[in-house]
């Protein structure tokens, strides 16, 4: 998985970004102001960088200038909704752009999306000897393709995405059918079934009981 600085100097919201981080298996490393992340910046590879506008010693905007003949991409996180900060991020370079308070699920769908336009983004996973290929869409065991539907393909995807997490049912037709989805949420039990069946994850797709499910993943795998 991903190497990811996050540069907050909010420590509750520092925590509660990390936490997550390493519950869906990214690495993360801590600064708390914009001089400390530079130097952070200066040694250590990173994948990809969550960056707080208002910072001490050097702000955000700042440090996105200093960074611009850099090949990192970056996500800015910031309490200030002006329509001038978000274009003045864009035109400094930022991948996207988060808005506090936001929804945990929803920073980790960004982060997500940043990390698979990465020319180093991780396009296969494997669990349990079943090798999910992202790019192709495909999935394989022993060499042989599991035939999976569209949708199941996406289910998987999200659970994938948000391992380690408790998804309600409801999340789960938003994430992979869509928020305009006018179906109910017992489709997510069918197609649920259906996965646990085809990969043999009967133990590995947790029901979370009066919730959801849960992709159950150890070390971050």
């Amino acid at each position: 998985m991903a190497k990811i600085l996050v540069v907050e100097d909010e420590q509750p919201i520092s925590d509660l970004i990390t936490m997550n981080l390493k519950l869906v298996g990214h690495q993360y490393i801590k600064a708390f102001t914009g001089a400390e992340a530079l130097s952070i910046i200066e040694r250590e590879p990173l994948d990809l960088i969550l960056l707080d506008v208002m910072l001490p010693e050097l702000d955000g905007f700042e440090l996105m200038q200093r960074l611009r003949s850099r090949q990192l991409p970056v996500i800015m996180i910031t309490a200030k909704d002006s329509l001038t900060d978000r274009i003045t991020g864009f035109e400094l370079g930022a991948e996207d752009y988060i808005i506090k308070p936001f929804e945990i699920l929803e920073m980790l769908a960004r982060i997500n999306v940043v990390l698979r336009r990465s020319p180093t983004a991780e396009q296969s996973i494997v669990i349990d000897g079943i090798e999910i290929r992202l790019e192709e869409r495909q999935v394989y065991q022993n060499g042989s393709v599991i035939e999976l539907t569209a949708r199941e393909f996406e289910l998987l995807e999200v659970l994938i995405q948000n391992k380690n997490i408790a998804l309600s049912r409801e999340r789960l037709l938003e994430l992979a059918w869509g928020y305009d989805f006018a179906g109910e949420t017992r489709t997510v039990d069918v197609h649920i079934r259906q996965l646990r069946k085809k990969l043999g994850w009967e133990e590995r797709i947790k029901t979370v009981y009066k919730l959801g499910y849960r992709l159950e993943v150890e070390g971050g795998a």
